[in-house]
């Protein structure tokens, strides 16, 4: 992944999260990504991106709401890639965001409670893991509706399969 501030490369989970993996591929193979940014970022916490353009504009999702893959035993740990979604677990698209530290309430609980469902780990960072921590540190405020906006776009230029296993 290219991005106006370096490049981090990620390792995907097939076997893990497989329809989430088939998903963020299909819309990287078709360019979906590039363009957009890191539309909230908090340091300390997480950056989010892939759903937005640098006007801040929501990018329009062709591709289908996944089913919720956090009973996958992985755990949204520092580093690790997981699906952004709304309060309905089964929302997740195409917006993802990458773990700044290990934020195990981020993570799937066994109990009956709707909020428990977690948010769905599908890869990890492998190198650059300093620009993800670069761009955790870029200055931020408000944009409208939204909250922790970078006030210069982090930018998404690629994203580039490297090897499909």
């Amino acid at each position: 992944m290219t991005t106006n501030l370096g490049k981090f490369t990620l390792e995907l989970f097939p076997d893990k999260a497989p329809k989430t993996v088939e998903m963020f591929l299909y819309n990287a193979k078709h360019g979906f990504y590039e363009a957009t940014i890191f539309h909230r970022v908090i340091n300390g916490f997480m950056i989010q991106g892939g759903g937005f353009s640098k006007a801040m504009e929501e990018k329009k999702v062709l591709t289908p709401a996944l089913q919720n893959e956090a009973t996958n035993g992985l755990a949204n740990d520092r580093g690790t890639v997981a699906m952004a979604r709304t309060s309905d677990p089964h929302s997740a698209r195409v917006q993802f965001f990458v773990n700044l530290k290990d934020n195990d309430f981020l993570n799937h609980k066994t109990t009956g409670d709707p909020r428990g469902w977690g948010y769905t780990v599908f890869g990890k960072v492998t190198q650059g893991m300093d620009v993800v921590d670069k761009i955790a540190k870029v200055p931020t405020g408000n944009a409208g509706y939204y909250q922790d906006v970078p006030t210069t776009p982090v930018v998404i230029q690629s994203v580039k399969i490297i090897s499909e296993k």
